[in-house]
């Protein structure tokens, strides 16, 4: 018995010539199309909330922004050749000195465009947090504590001890002078108010208030932060993506 031939259809003579605009088989209509990247460019986001937390672990009830987490975080926005900006939301009761005054370094010598936005608070190390970006943001409701350096526990009644107050206080006047307009007369002015605070030395600035002394450069919400952010990143050139060039 002989094998059967494959059974063969002719065509015609007459049949129209393949569409040249057929991309092949197209995908399933389940299937995400890929999302292109944002034209504007990609903002990566930053919040600071809490306490910010030193070298000393704060109780577990309390809310808490820890700098061994934040500081990876920046470090990769730097590296990351992808993210064009970084947007800081602070809400901050403030915290550790060194610990904030880390943060603010990294977040100042970025070499990326950043904009910070103070929502709820920014007191105490906040001030250095949010004038360490290229530009910053305050809601309207929002407020500032300015006050002397403080520490908790027990205090040795030495010379050294006032000198070790002045020094880390003269870190903290110097950063946010150099990175805000108030000049260092009168941040020490607010510094060492006594009719504001009646628990302690210092001033509280509600929101154009803290734009009118020059820590902050403009009242505004996440909207204007973000459009503000966009345009920073506009003035700048774009770098190439190291994959893209090969």
């Amino acid at each position: 018995m002989q094998p059967q031939s494959e059974l063969t259809i002719p065509t015609s003579q007459h049949d129209e010539p393949p569409d040249e605009t057929y991309q092949g088989p197209q995908p399933e209509a389940t299937e995400i199309p890929p999302n292109p990247a944002n034209p504007r460019g990609i903002i990566q986001f930053l919040t600071i909330i809490g306490q910010i937390e030193g070298h000393i672990l704060l109780p577990p009830t309390n809310k808490a922004t820890k700098y061994e987490h934040v500081i990876p975080q920046l470090v990769a926005c730097a590296e990351n050749p992808e993210i064009d900006g970084l947007l800081i939301l602070l809400n901050t009761m403030g915290g550790d000195v060194e610990a904030g005054l880390a943060i603010a370094e990294l977040i100042a010598h970025l070499g990326k465009p950043t904009v910070s936005l103070v929502l709820g608070g920014g007191h105490s190390i906040g001030v250095p947090l949010a004038v360490s970006a290229t530009y910053s943001f305050i809601a309207p409701t929002a407020t500032m504590t300015i006050h002397p350096i403080r520490i908790n526990g027990t205090v040795v009644g030495a010379p050294q001890t006032y000198d070790y107050f002045s020094k880390t206080q003269d870190r903290v006047l110097d950063f946010v002078t150099a990175h805000s307009k108030i000049t260092p007369a009168r941040l020490n002015a607010l510094m060492m108010d006594t009719q504001h605070l009646a628990q302690d030395v210092g001033s509280l600035l509600i929101g154009q208030d803290a734009v009118k002394e020059g820590l902050i450069d403009k009242i505004g919400g996440l909207h204007d932060a973000m459009e503000k952010l966009y345009s920073l990143i506009e003035e700048r050139p774009r770098e190439k993506c190291r994959c893209s060039e090969n």
